[in-house]
């Protein structure tokens, strides 16, 4: 079931989004996620609330969001970590680099994104499995391996830069345990060595031909934990809440942490999926809606909120 609930997809990341250029100060941002957390709370308060998985770990990004008062609308705080692939840092980094932050909040760090891919050969992900399930088991309440799958070729990757990255843009395709063939990899088998310490995460695209395959490889591997999206932008889609609906069904077995961004282009300050929203109540009351659909409340608190929604 949806038991967590993630307020958008590594914000700081400018490879990813255009949030630092149109809004400098974090300021939308801020409020967005301060809005977006109440009314999950509203819908449904025993339902976590992560700020969105920091990459890079910037503790001056975790003061920025703390100055702005976000810190209090949220259960806790997500990092994203690739040491081996992206990140300016060693590989046996990575409790230093998640003390930096837990020292800072007074709220649980999750590794909500941690990966190795295997672009360079399978035996540096088969390490960085191993090294990476030493270094933050007993250190984090959740980890998520990304990812399950590799990245269809066909497919683009998320992210602003695209092929003017170089080598970095290609490894997107390389971080599934899993080939596009449907083939195991070697780290395949480190990674069944850790669950269910290790959880996955996993994006599915609209409609993804994936979704019934990986349910089984989840069950075979003893996965109890996934991370995934559900695209705000995607809503507005034709039968989007079909496609929603059969995820979050496929997936019920499972304690699912729901991430929720993409601007939707007709909503963003520019009219792409990268911009910050002009209306940052819609992506509230998407969150909301997701929340009320997929974690309902009890009975005590839906009488609340109709009560809240007759007086206004």
């Amino acid at each position: 079931m949806l038991d967590s609930v993630v307020f958008w997809n590594e914000p700081n990341n400018k490879s990813h989004w255009d949030f630092e250029n149109l809004d400098p100060e974090w300021r939308i941002f801020s409020e967005m996620v301060q809005l977006a957390g109440a009314a999950v709370h509203a819908e449904n308060p025993t339902v976590t609330r992560l700020l969105g998985g920091i990459a890079p770990i910037d503790p001056h990004f975790v003061l920025r969001m703390q100055a702005h008062g976000t810190l209090a609308a949220i259960d806790a705080v997500g990092v994203h970590g690739f040491p081996l692939d992206w990140n300016h840092w060693q590989i046996d980094e990575w409790p230093a680099r998640l003390a930096e932050i837990q020292a800072l909040v007074d709220v649980p760090v999750w590794v909500s994104e941690v990966g190795v891919s295997s672009f360079g050969a399978e035996e540096v992900q088969e390490f960085g499995v191993e090294r990476t399930a030493e270094l933050l088991i007993g250190r984090a309440p959740r980890i998520h391996w990304y990812s399950l799958f590799d990245l269809p070729r066909a497919w683009p990757a998320t992210t602003r830069h695209r092929e003017a990255e170089g080598s970095s843009y290609y490894r997107h395709f390389h971080l599934g345990l899993i080939r596009e063939d449907g083939t195991p990899k070697r780290a395949l088998r480190a990674f069944a060595g850790h669950t269910p310490e290790l959880g996955i995460c996993q994006w599915f695209h609209y409609e993804d031909h994936r979704l019934d395959d990986a349910v089984r490889w989840l069950r075979t591997l003893g996965v109890t934990h996934i991370r995934t999206g559900l695209s705000w932008a995607d809503s507005f889609r034709p039968d989007a809440l079909a496609w929603f609906d059969r995820q979050m069904r496929a997936l019920e077995e499972f304690q699912v942490t729901a991430t929720f961004c993409f601007t939707p282009e007709h909503l963003g300050i520019e009219a792409h999926h990268t911009s910050p929203p002009r209306d940052i109540e819609r992506f509230a009351d998407f969150c909301a809606q997701m929340v009320r659909r997929y974690a309902p409340g009890d009975t005590v608190h839906a009488s609340k909120r109709t009560a809240r929604t007759a007086t206004r």
